[in-house]
C-alpha cells in the first residue's frame, strides 16, 4: 500500500546508499557497518525521509507530490549529511604568521606564551563588530556546507570576557536561524586566562563561574560548557571547579583534554559525565578505560595534529578495541586547524589512524551526532528522520579519504533542500 505523505524529491539510481542503519553509536567492529545498499533509492516528503531501500522498491512505495525534484545519482555514493562535532567558527582575524612561524621551528606553546595563539584570536574578536564578524563566521559555514557538512557544534572561546563570549555565543545562534547548517552552541569561556587576568587567574575562574555561566545559561545562549583542560590553561583542580559549576546550571560537558600531555582531563571528563572528551593525543590507558565504562564519546582531531607539525597522534586503535565511541572533527579555528574539510579529516585519519573509509564514515554521522548528544535523530538515512543528504560525484566511498584535497561533493540536501548542487 503507498505510503500517505507524498514524495517532493526521489533520488534514484545510487550504486551505493550508506544509510548508516544499525546499531547506534557504531563501537569496534561495527564502525565497518555502513548500512550500504546497492542500487538504492531515498524518497523524502519535506523535511524528513520518507522511504530509503533498492531502487525498485523505493519506487514502487511511495506516490510523488506535484512538482516532486527526481534527482538520478547516477550510479554514485550516496551518504547523510556529515557532522562536524569540534568547531571553532567565530573569530576575525587568520593566523597564518604563526603557521609560518610553526614551520621555522617555533612551538604552539612558544607562540602562546610570546603572546599568540588564543589571547590573539581574543584581543582582534573584542575588537571587532558583531556584523563583521558574523559575515566572516557565515563563510566558512558556507564552505562547510559544500564539502557535505550540515550540522556543526559551534564553540565560543575567544571572547574570554562576558560580553564578548556572549557577542560570539549570540552569533552562533542567530546563524542557526539564517543559515542551512545546524549550530550546537557550546559555551567555551575557560578556553584560556585573559591578558589581563594573567596575575590573577582566579579572579578569572570566579568570574567564570558566578558571571559568565549564569549568564550564558539565563539567556539559553549554549547547549554545551567544554575547558581547555591542561597544564598551563586549567588544571585538573580549576576544570573540576568549573565544570562542576556548568553542570548545575544545566549546561551538558564537553573538554579539550590530554592535548599537549596526559593531564588527567579525559579521567575527569569521564568522572564528570561528559558528552565528550576532544583531541586525547596523549590519552593515558586509565583514561581510556574510564571513558569506555562512562560512555563518553571520544573526538578525535587529526587536523590538529597536522597543521602543528606533530608527529604524535592519538592511540585511535586503541581507542576503538577498549568499546570507545569515537568521531572525527575538523577542529575548524584559526590557529591550529584551519579546515572546514571533513573530506580531509577523513584522509587524515586513514593514514594516521589506519581507520578504514568505513570507520570514518561512521566517525562522522552516527558517532559524531552521539558526540553532540543527538545520537540516533541525526547522522543516518533512515525513514522518519530529518533529511540531511549528501551525493557524491564518486562511485566507491572509499574514494573519500584517497583522492584526497578536492571536493567530491556532488549536491548537498539540508532538511528536504537542495542547497548545493
Amino acid at each position: 500500500m503507498p505510503l500517505q505523505k507524498k514524495a517532493t524529491l526521489l533520488i534514484t539510481n545510487i550504486g551505493q546508499l550508506i544509510t548508516m542503519e544499525g546499531p547506534v553509536p557504531r563501537v569496534s567492529d561495527s564502525m565497518n557497518d555502513l548500512g550500504l545498499i546497492k542500487n538504492g533509492a531515498v524518497a523524502v516528503a519535506g523535511e524528513e525521509i520518507l522511504a530509503v531501500g533498492e531502487s525498485q522498491a523505493v519506487e514502487g512505495k511511495v506516490d510523488l507530490a506535484e512538482g516532486c525534484i527526481a534527482i538520478d545519482a547516477d550510479g554514485g555514493v550516496v551518504t547523510p549529511g556529515f557532522i562536524d562535532s569540534h568547531t571553532h567558527p567565530v573569530f576575525s582575524r587568520t593566523r597564518e604568521d604563526e603557521f609560518e612561524m610553526r614551520i621555522l621551528g617555533k612551538s604552539y606553546m612558544d607562540i602562546a606564551n610570546a603572546g599568540g595563539g588564543i589571547r590573539a584570536s581574543v584581543r582582534d574578536l573584542r575588537e571587532t563588530s558583531k556584523a563583521d564578524l558574523t559575515k566572516k563566521t557565515k563563510t566558512r559555514l558556507d564552505t562547510m556546507l559544500s564539502y557535505g557538512t550540515t550540522t556543526i557544534e559551534a564553540k565560543s572561546g575567544y571572547g574570554l570576557s562576558t560580553e564578548s563570549e556572549i557577542k560570539s555565543l549570540e552569533i552562533i545562534n542567530n546563524l542557526n536561524e539564517t543559515h542551512p547548517i545546524d549550530l550546537i552552541p557550546t559555551f567555551l569561556g575557560a578556553h584560556e586566562v585573559p591578558d589581563e587576568f594573567r596575575d590573577k587567574r582566579e579572579k578569572y575562574i570566579d568570574l567564570l563561574i558566578n558571571e559568565m555561566i549564569p549568564e550564558v545559561t539565563k539567556n539559553k545562549l549554549a547547549e554545551f560548557c567544554d575547558i581547555f583542560c591542561e597544564e598551563g590553561v586549567f588544571n585538573i583542580d580549576e576544570s573540576r571547579r568549573i565544570m562542576i559549576a556548568a553542570k548545575k546550571h544545566g549546561l551538558k560537558l564537553k573538554f579539550h583534554a590530554d592535548e599537549l600531555g596526559a593531564s588527567g582531563g579525559s579521567e575527569l571528563a569521564a568522572e564528570l559525565g561528559a558528552v565528550s572528551a576532544e583531541h586525547l593525543v596523549h590519552i593515558s590507558d586509565n583514561g581510556i578505560k574510564a571513558m569506555a565504562e562512562a560512555g563518553t564519546v571520544a573526538v578525535l582531531l587529526p587536523g590538529t595534529c597536522f597543521s602543528l607539525g606533530h608527529s604524535n597522534y592519538a592511540p585511535a586503535r586503541k581507542m576503538i578495541d577498549a568499546g570507545i565511541v569515537v568521531a572525527l572533527s575538523t577542529d575548524c579555528n584559526p590557529g591550529s586547524s584551519y579546515t572546514e574539510s571533513l573530506p580531509m579529516i577523513i584522509s587524515l585519519a586513514g593514514l594516521n589512524y589506519k581507520f578504514t573509509a568505513a570507520e570514518s564514515i561512521s566517525a562522522v554521522t552516527v558517532n559524531a551526532a552521539c558526540a553532540v548528544d543527538r545520537g540516533g535523530q541525526i547522522g543516518m538515512l533512515q525513514s522518519g528522520l530529518v533529511a540531511d543528504i549528501v551525493l557524491w560525484k564518486i562511485n566507491d566511498y572509499r574514494e573519500l579519504p584517497y583522492h584526497y584535497g578536492v571536493n567530491s561533493v556532488q549536491k548537498v540536501i539540508k532538511r528536504g533542500k537542495i542547497v548545493i548542487g
